[in-house]
């Protein structure tokens, strides 16, 4: 077992906000951070709008395929961050749960995507600060 935080985050499809989130607290917190990502009902493929819109940031989720939320990844994680799932999260005590409420991308071009991305970022920002500081130099 890792010493380091592990973060989930779910969302419906795992299409948008969910991979989003998790490129960009890999991104942000690299190798300081365990981070996954779920769905309720995962789609077949990753929202091509949010490929892109995190592709202009210079972030590439190309590669990225939707998952299924597990118990095992609730378990494995400690913090649950839920972006329009509803109750389809299994909470166990000793989590720390969030829920960011995001519109869904789901849909949407581009232009719409951007907004949302940006959002995100200054969430995950935040939850960097809070979990994973950079060490003082």
């Amino acid at each position: 077992m890792s010493d380091k935080p592990s973060v989930l985050f779910v969302c419906v499809h795992n299409a948008g906000r969910s991979q989003m989130a998790a490129a960009w607290l890999t991104h942000l917190a690299g190798e300081r951070v365990e981070v996954r990502s779920a769905g309720s009902a995962p789609a077949d493929s990753v929202n091509p709008a949010a490929v892109e819109a995190m592709r202009e940031v210079g972030i590439d989720m190309s590669a990225e395929t939707p998952k299924i939320l597990t118990v095992d990844a609730v378990k494995a994680s400690d913090v649950c961050i839920t972006m329009g799932c509803g109750d389809t999260c299994p909470v166990f005590p000793g989590k720390r749960y969030l829920d960011w409420k995001l519109d869904d991308p789901a849909g949407q071009g581009v232009a719409a995507v951007r907004p949302i991305r940006d959002e995100i970022r200054k969430l995950v920002e935040g939850l960097v600060e809070e979990i994973a500081p950079e060490a003082a130099k």
